[in-house]
């Protein structure tokens, strides 16, 4: 019989560890409930050995939120190859499968959670909306945004922020629904917007260029079509 030992981490490895273990257990409940003792008995370690590494416990939410944001920003990219709105769809099924997997963690990156109000915590925020914005820019292909285009993609990266938060109250809408629905509402932002300017019209007319019948933004027009009634004679 052996006896097992415990293998020494260097101090970057520990480090990265912890983040490991603190960002798993706050995907299963709300940061504010998770406590030091428990992440130090998931680790493997001391409660002292933790401070060792982390000078508290906002320390180590804001390491374990760093994380979170960068794999969060992560799920917007996107290859710009095929139709616009099986490019949106995928993206919106990364985004939700992060959201599913990450629950309370995602609750907590977004209204803040423990660090609500700390300049870290509200830049890294920042920095996942900004990059979901630019990655929808890039995909329409557009240089320098004008400043509707701005506000439809602004809104539509809020929209699904606040749409996920929401779902994750009860999940009471099937979430490929739901992924679809936002696919629809981006066209939707974009095609309101264009009624009103005619540089959005020539980017609606772009985006929806080459877009099959069959596909996301196709499925719109039909689900639309079926609402106008017909023509009385």
């Amino acid at each position: 019989m052996t006896t097992g030992v415990r293998r020494r981490m260097g101090v970057e490895e520990r480090r990265g560890q912890l983040i490991s273990v603190a960002l798993e257990l706050f995907s299963r409940r709300s940061p504010e409930d998770v406590s030091i003792d428990e992440i130090a008995a998931a680790a493997g370690i001391s409660r002292p050995l933790v401070y060792h590494y982390f000078p508290g416990k906002q320390s180590l939410y804001e390491a374990a939120l760093r994380r979170a944001a960068d794999e969060l920003a992560a799920r917007f990219e996107e290859p710009h190859e095929g139709p616009l709105g099986a490019r949106l769809l995928r993206v919106m099924g990364r985004f939700f499968s992060f959201v599913d997997e990450h629950g309370p963690g995602f609750s907590a990156l977004m209204r803040g959670g423990p660090a609500a109000g700390s300049s870290r915590a509200n830049a890294m925020i920042d920095e996942v909306r900004r990059a979901a914005y630019e990655q929808i820019v890039k995909h329409l292909g557009v240089a320098e945004p004008p400043a509707r285009l701005e506000l439809v993609v602004r809104s539509w990266v809020s929209l699904a922020e606040s749409t996920a938060l929401i779902w994750l109250e009860g999940r009471r809408i099937p979430r490929a629904e739901l992924e679809l629905q936002l696919v629809h509402d981006f066209a939707a932002l974009v095609a309101v917007s264009a009624a009103y300017d005619e540089e959005m019209a020539q980017i609606a007319v772009r985006m929806l260029a080459g877009e099959p019948t069959d596909g996301p933004f196709g499925d719109l027009v039909g689900r639309l079509a079926r609402l106008v009634p017909p023509p009385r004679w």
